[in-house]
This record gives C-alpha cells, sequence and structure tokens, in this order.
C-alpha cells in the first residue's frame, strides 16, 4: 500500500509533514533514483533518498506508545562506542519500523521516558512549541532560601539563553540535602542541573516523574516498561494537539512484559 510521501517520513519520524514537503520542494528527496515532487506516493518497497541518504520506509501500523522507566547508567541512544547500556535495549521488537524516544534523559537522570512508533506524535511532543511539561524530582546538596527559589521561579540567564522552573515544590529532607519537585516546559539539555548548579548548589539525584499527562507508576521498576492505555493515549494525542488514535493490540512480548511489571515491587524514591 502506497501513501503520500510527506506522510510516510513524518511517521518515520524525520520530521514534519511541513518541514518534509519543504524538502521536496526544494529537491532534497528522491523516489527510487528520480526527484520527488509534492503528491508523489510511496511504499514500503521503494527506495527513498533524504539529502543523499537512504531511508527505510514501513507500511503502516496502529500507533504505540510505551512509557519506559529508565534507570541510571543508561544512554538514551541506540548505540554506544563506549559499549555503556541503551535504553532500546529492553524495549520489545516491533514487526515494522522502530521505536523513536521523545525526548531524552543524560546517563545518570532516571525516570519517565517515552517511546513511539508514530514520528509525527514525537515531533509534536518534542518541539518547543508544545510546551509540554516535565517535571523532576530533584535532590539537591547546598544551601536553598526563598530568595534562590524566588529567582528561578522568575528566571536566571544559561549560556544558551533564558531559562526558568514553573514551579517548585518542596519535597522532604535535612537542611542541605533537600527534595524538590520542579516543571519546566521544554527539554533543553541539562537544563534541571544547570539551573541549580547557577544558583551555587548541585544536584545530587534527579529523577522525572512526568512527561505531559504520563506519570512514572511506582510499580514499574526501573529497566521496566509498559504500553499506555487507550485513555492515556488519547490524552498525549490531544497533549500534542492531534487527533486522538487507538492504540494498537499488544504483542505476545508485550503481554509478557506488563505481567511482570504488574508483579514488580512498588517503585520508591529512597536515598
Amino acid at each position: 500500500m502506497k501513501e503520500r510521501l510527506q506522510k510516510m517520513l513524518a511517521r518515520a519520524g524525520l520530521g514534519s509533514r511541513r518541514e518534509i514537503e519543504s524538502w521536496i520542494e526544494a529537491g532534497l528527496i528522491r523516489v527510487n533514483g528520480r526527484v520527488a515532487h509534492l503528491g508523489d506516493q510511496a511504499g514500503a518497497g521503494d527506495r527513498v533518498q533524504v539529502r543523499g541518504q537512504y531511508v527505510h520506509l514501513t507500511a503502516y501500523q496502529r500507533p504505540c506508545v510505551l512509557v519506559y522507566h529508565k534507570p541510571q547508567g543508561e544512554i538514551t541512544a541506540r548505540k554506544d562506542p563506549e559499549g555503556r547500556p541503551t535504553v532500546f535495549a529492553r524495549l520489545p521488537t516491533l514487526r515494522t519500523g522502530s521505536w523513536i524516544a521523545i525526548g531524552r534523559l543524560d546517563i545518570n537522570t532516571s525516570g519517565v521516558l517515552l517511546f513511539t512508533n508514530d514520528g509525527r506524535l514525537a515531533n509534536k511532543l518534542m518541539h518547543p512549541s508544545a510546551e509540554v511539561e516535565r517535571e523532576y524530582a530533584a535532590r539537591v546538596r547546598g544551601q536553598v532560601d526563598a530568595q534562590m527559589l524566588a529567582r528561578l521561579r522568575q528566571g536566571v540567564v544559561l549560556e544558551d539563553g533564558m531559562a526558568r522552573f514553573e514551579t517548585i515544590l518542596e519535597a522532604g529532607g535535612g537542611d542541605t540535602n533537600r527534595w524538590f519537585h520542579v516543571i519546566l516546559r521544554e527539554g533543553r539539555n541539562r537544563e534541571v542541573k544547570r539551573l541549580w548548579e547557577s544558583q551555587g548548589v548541585s544536584v545530587s539525584r534527579l529523577i522525572r516523574v512526568r512527561f505531559g499527562p504520563v506519570a512514572l507508576d511506582r510499580c514499574l521498576r526501573p529497566g521496566r516498561w509498559r504500553r499506555l492505555k487507550r485513555e492515556e493515549m488519547r490524552e498525549l494525542y490531544a497533549t500534542a494537539g492531534l487527533e486522538s488514535k487507538p492504540g494498537a493490540h499488544p504483542t505476545r512480548a508485550t503481554r509478557k512484559s506488563n505481567r511482570h511489571a504488574r508483579r514488580s515491587s512498588r517503585w520508591s524514591q529512597a536515598d
């Protein structure tokens, strides 16, 4: 089955349909050796090049989203030259296509990480204009006072521009080793840690506890994943400003992993 070229490339996670249409108009895409034009269609058997690089196209499949509890020590990449474990190693295999990570977490940050087979959804949620809330639990070392919190809410200048926390809530701890829950509406590299470091304190532990409407399950242990339910999918698509899509039927591997997740011990935020 063939579809419009921009639709298939957007689903593969290469960009938005509008971006891909501009690439077609600029002559940057070829199908079976010929320059593509707006309105051209392609299928899984066609050879498609984007800026000279071949792209693997897959036939349509129902959208699916996984929530993964990323542990510390894993990197958000498919392969690592240093041989470190990656988040993709624990995910179930798709019959066609590949998982796309919605955003990233650095190697020392744990918590919610979403994956999807729908490139359009991934692009929408990762685009800065979406302003998707990201909530973190941060354990901060150093003296924190009211003036410091006020500055972090108002905004401070980092090397890549102004940044601030939408919300800061105290969540316990001692005088110089305290937990805070903070919310951002963007996903710049190490932004939570850099904001705290701009005030002369450091983050000794960081957990992303929520991405948009998807919160970290207390029963989902580090290194485990589960498939979002239909209602959760609808809410996530609504957050991205997209039409609600039904989730795919779970595969045998999905059902097995979900059973493991339900039997897992309760997740805790122990120091």
